[in-house]
């Protein structure tokens, strides 16, 4: 978790210095997100649990640009998506289709699940393996389509 944080600070040393003001912003938000978190857990992040924590800001962005598009807002629209596209520098690159299938396909059978009941222990396996690299509503739409092909 040291390295991620370490470069998260660096890269706020750097937008500082270039006076780069947005992304500054941005980088202080997901660096008070993290530390909320830590106080929370009252201890430090693992990597698994910091991307976790990312996706979580990268939902709330991808979320916050639809509500503001709804609503007219473009001034809105563009500083969440700088944001967005900043938060998602920091994740790992995400799943191809196959790979995801193939994941998928393999807690299936590690879990036995048969139907779409069983969908709740899929999910607690793949979840905290595929954090940050996969968009969570995907992998359940992809979860539920295999269990209902299976009943």
């Amino acid at each position: 978790m040291a390295s991620f944080r370490d470069t998260l600070e660096k890269e706020m040393v750097t937008a500082a210095k270039t006076r780069d003001k947005d992304r500054l912003s941005a980088l202080r938000m997901v660096m008070a997100a993290l530390k909320n978190k830590e106080i929370d857990l009252h201890r430090g992040l693992t990597e698994a649990e910091a991307l976790q924590l990312l996706s979580g800001l990268v939902k709330q962005r991808k979320d916050s640009i639809e509500q503001f598009a709804k609503g007219g807002r473009n001034d809105l629209v563009e500083k969440e998506t700088r944001e967005l596209r900043l938060i998602q520098a920091f994740m790992p690159a995400q799943m191809t289709e196959e790979e995801l299938v193939r994941e998928v396909e393999q807690a299936v059978t590690e879990t036995g699940a048969a139907s779409v009941r069983d969908m709740g222990k899929v999910m607690k396996v793949l979840m905290p393996k595929l954090a940050g690299r996969v968009d969570g509503k995907l992998l359940n739409e992809k979860v539920k389509a295999r269990l209902s092909a299976a009943s």
